[in-house]
């Protein structure tokens, strides 16, 4: 998929998202938060002025979260990110109300709407992780001005003796058989069992 597919994703079809924040103790905050809208400039939600979520935001205008979607685990796609965010004020209000139609129940007027401030996440990165698949597949993406920082795990070529040591362990059968090993990152459930057996440390963790 391709970045903007994943975006369209996360808000249409997982749309309520567990948000992390920042307090003014510098103590971590969540809240679930809906995606309104998504396009290729990002995603957008709101919230009332007088929320603390706001006065957070207000503060620290990053972000992360997290969507989850499925009826167990199996079943299940999730999706994650981290991104700058920006108010918009009540640019984009109108196109939301009419997109979430269950928004006017809960400001059912003009004048209770004068509350509300809309805010864009104009850049993050995060991953795709589906759980449907076997083995699982992970994706990594950005958008806006961020760039993916990789996580996960590597072996490097001119150290690696071919040994069966990290194949024998990965419960996703993401390495291969070539010599020099060589770790599917798509597949790679981040165990560290490769790095933990491998008798010559050819594994090295990345981020």
């Amino acid at each position: 998929m391709n970045t903007l597919d994943i975006l369209k994703l996360l808000q249409s079809e997982i749309h309520s998202t567990v948000f992390a924040t920042v307090d003014s103790q510098g103590h971590p905050q969540t809240c679930v938060i809906d995606l309104m809208l998504a396009d290729e400039t990002g995603l957008f939600f709101l919230t009332a002025k007088g929320k603390s979520f706001y006065d957070r935001l207000a503060a620290h205008c990053v972000i992360s979260l997290t969507g989850l979607r499925g009826t167990d685990t199996l079943s299940s796609f999730a999706i994650s990110l981290r991104g700058q965010v920006r108010s918009i004020g009540q640019d984009r209000l109108d196109e939301i109300f009419e997109k979430n139609p269950y928004m006017a129940r809960i400001y059912p007027t003009e004048k209770s709407r004068k509350a509300l401030e809309v805010f864009q996440i104009y850049a993050g990165e995060g991953e795709y992780f589906d759980l449907r698949e076997q083995p699982p597949f992970r994706q990594s993406f950005s958008f806006g001005a961020a760039e993916v920082h990789r996580t996960g795990y590597r072996i490097r070529p001119e150290q690696c003796i071919g040994c069966q040591g990290c194949r024998s362990v990965c419960p996703s059968g993401c390495i291969t058989n070539t010599i020099p090993r060589r770790i599917d990152a798509a597949h790679c459930l981040h165990c560290g069992n490769c790095l933990r057996i491998c008798p010559v440390k050819a594994v090295e963790k990345i981020g």
